[in-house]
């Protein structure tokens, strides 16, 4: 099972939320399956032939009954592999934009780092990152690292992997919509609790003939910044977390 012996991922899941995928959501799986055993599809409605593509895998395809949203089909996987035991959740996108090859870094990484959130880090440069996600990552990273008050690196990548006791300690909105907020709220809630954050690289892939985003930098950056606000405010705008953010090493 690539590089990652068998006793390190028996108790781990992947979860790839996916929404009309059909082009690259069959490579995805088939890579993921090399290097883990539980791997969690969750179906958002798609309208194209996306489940069709998963018929030959072992895995566990569960599909929404109306839409959900990023943040509700990412919850409902989630939830699913902790009901079943797991005890570390790697969560990535179906587009083609996460590489499963990263996997067993994510993993051996977090064995270095217990009770640590791994998300990877996409910005050691903008070279071949569009312009307008790369300034909105930037300035969704300075909002969020304050929020949880430790420095981020990457805020805004859906690439990680969480200790599962995570989700028993904090509580996120998940309704339609918030889907760029939960991921970006998950962080702030876990600095809130204790938990920390360490970066691993990862490659930024964005080929030229892959589907459109679903990440708006206008809307979903104004969503993610109108939580953070919430969450300063309700702690007297938390300038101690402001002062970590900016003082503390990133990991």
């Amino acid at each position: 099972m690539g590089k990652t012996s068998n006793r390190s991922v028996d108790k781990i899941s992947v979860i790839i939320p996916t929404y009309n995928e059909k082009k690259t959501i069959k490579h995805i799986v088939e890579n993921v399956l090399k290097h883990v055993k539980h791997v969690v599809v969750v179906d958002d409605c798609s309208t194209d032939s996306t489940i069709n593509e998963l018929s030959d895998f072992e895995i566990t395809l569960l599909q929404n009954n109306e839409n959900l949203g990023k943040a509700g089909t990412l919850w409902r996987g989630i939830d699913h592999a902790i009901r079943q035991g797991s005890e570390k959740i790697i969560t990535m996108d179906a587009d083609g934009q996460h590489m499963p090859d990263d996997i067993p870094r994510f993993i051996q990484t977090s064995y270095d780092y217990p009770r640590r959130i791994v998300v990877g880090m996409r910005f050691e440069s903008s070279v071949g990152i569009p312009k307008a996600r790369y300034n909105a990552n930037k300035f969704a990273n300075f909002w969020v690292a304050w929020a949880s008050g430790m420095p981020l690196k990457d805020s805004q990548c859906g690439f990680r992997l969480y200790p599962a006791e995570l989700f028993s300690q904090v509580k996120i909105k998940t309704e339609k919509g918030r889907g760029f907020v939960f991921e970006s709220e998950v962080l702030i809630e876990a600095g809130r609790n204790g938990y920390k954050v360490v970066s691993t690289p990862i490659d930024a892939i964005y080929s030229d003939d892959a589907r459109p985003s679903h990440f708006r930098p206008v809307l979903d950056i104004a969503k993610i910044t109108i939580m953070v606000a919430g969450k300063l405010l309700s702690r007297g705008l938390y300038l101690k977390g402001l002062y970590r953010s900016l003082i503390e090493k990133a990991e």
